[in-house]
C-alpha cells in the first residue's frame, strides 16, 4: 500500500540539497521506522513486525534515501535518532494512525457494526474531562469501540481536519480553516508546590510569591506558556530559572519533589490528583482556553453531539470553569 504525504511540519519534507522528496512513500518503510524509534532497536522492531532484522534495516535505509536525509545515527548496535528523524517520527506516526483508523472503520463497514468514536485531545484533558464525559454519555449511545488518542495541540487539529478525528479538544489558538469550533472553555490558572515548600501554608500565591522562585511551566511558547509568560511581564515577575515541561502531569512530579513552583492549568489536577503537593489558587489571572472541534461540514451523528454536550458538562465540575461561544 501506498500513499501520500502532501505536508509535514515546516519545510522538512519539500527539497533536501537535491534531491526532491517523492510524492509517495511506501507504508511498509514507515512502519519499520516507527516501530524502531518506539521500540528503540532493530532486533525489537524485527520481532514486533514478524520479519528479520536485515528487512528492517533495509526498509529504512530505503526510506532515508528516498528522503534525502538520515533519520538514525548508527554506531554498531546501538542507534539513535538524528534531529531530521525526531521531527518527521512524529508525522509518520500520524499518518499511520490515519491508516489504521481507516482500516478499522473499513472492518466496521465489513461488518455492518456500529462506527468507533475517534477523539483526539491534548493530554491536560485527555486525563480530565474527557473520560468523564464518555462515562456521562447515555448507554444507549455509546458505541462498542472508543479510541482516545492523547497527543498535542497541532496534532489534535490535524487529525480532525484530515478526518481521523470525529471530535478534538485542543488548547488555543486555534486558526484552521478545516475545522469548526463549537465552543471555548477556560478554566483559571493555579499555583502547585511541594507539602514541603514553605508557599505551601499559603491559601492564594500573588506576584511577589513568585518573584525569584524557579518556575515550572508549559514548553510550547505560542500556546499556553504564551499566556503564562504575559502574566509574568505584566506584574514584573522575573523566576530566577525556568523547567519546561510539555505536559501538566510531569509539572505536578517536578513540583512534587522541591523543584520550583509549578504554574499550571486546574483541568488536570481535577483527573488526576497527585499526592504530596499542594494546589494554591493564584490571585492574578492566567486562563487556560481550550476548543472543541469537528471538521468543517462534517454531518454529525447524534453520538458525536453527545459527546460534545457531556464534555461541557463535564468541563463545568472544574471550579471556576468558564464557557465562551466559538
Amino acid at each position: 500500500m501506498r500513499f501520500h504525504c502532501q505536508s509535514v511540519s515546516g519545510d522538512q519534507l519539500i527539497l533536501t540539497g537535491q534531491l526532491m522528496v517523492p510524492d509517495y512513500l511506501e507504508t511498509r518503510q514507515l512502519e519499520a521506522f516507527v516501530a524502531v524509534m518506539s521500540i528503540g532497536s532493530m532486533t525489537g522492531a524485527a520481532k514486533a513486525l514478524g520479519k528479520s532484522q536485515p528487512v528492517i534495516t533495509r526498509l529504512i535505509q530505503d526510506l532515508e534515501q528516498e528522503l534525502g536525509f538520515p533519520l538514525l545515527h548508527r554506531n554498531g548496535p546501538r542507534i539513535a535518532p538524528t534531529e531530521q528523524g525526531v521531527t518527521f517520527f512524529a508525522q509518520a506516526e500520524l499518518f499511520l494512525s490515519g491508516l489504521r483508523t481507516i482500516s478499522e472503520r473499513a472492518r466496521q463497514i465489513a461488518e455492518a457494526s456500529a462506527r468507533p468514536i475517534e477523539v483526539a485531545s491534548i493530554p491536560a484533558l485527555a486525563a480530565s474531562i474527557v473520560p468523564r464525559a464518555l462515562d456521562g454519555l447515555p448507554e444507549h449511545l455509546f458505541p462498542d469501540h472508543v479510541h482516545l488518542q492523547s497527543t498535542a495541540s497541532e496534532n489534535v487539529v490535524q487529525a480532525v481536519a484530515a478526518r481521523t478525528a470525529d471530535v478534538g479538544v485542543a488548547s488555543l489558538p486555534l486558526d484552521n480553516p478545516g475545522i469548526d469550533v463549537h465552543w471555548i472553555g477556560e478554566v483559571p490558572c493555579v499555583a502547585v508546590v511541594s507539602e514541603s515548600d514553605e508557599l505551601a501554608s499559603r491559601e492564594t500565591l500573588g506576584p511577589p510569591d513568585l518573584q525569584g522562585r524557579r518556575l515550572i511551566a508549559s514548553a510550547n511558547p505560542y500556546r499556553f506558556r504564551m499566556r503564562i509568560n504575559q502574566a509574568l511581564d505584566a506584574h514584573g515577575i522575573e523566576p530566577s530559572g525556568v523547567i519546561d515541561s510539555n505536559a501538566t502531569y510531569v509539572s505536578l512530579s517536578l513540583a512534587r519533589v522541591g523543584l520550583g513552583v509549578a504554574v499550571v492549568e486546574s483541568a488536570t489536577i481535577s483527573g488526576l490528583p497527585v499526592a504530596g503537593i499542594k494546589v494554591i489558587p493564584l490571585d492574578f489571572d492566567i486562563p487556560f482556553q481550550w476548543g472543541v472541534i469537528t471538521a468543517t461540514g462534517r454531518p454529525m451523528a447524534p453520538t458525536i453531539s453527545a459527546l460534545i454536550d457531556a464534555i461541557e458538562a463535564s468541563a463545568s465540575r472544574i471550579q471556576g470553569f468558564r464557557k465562551h461561544s466559538g
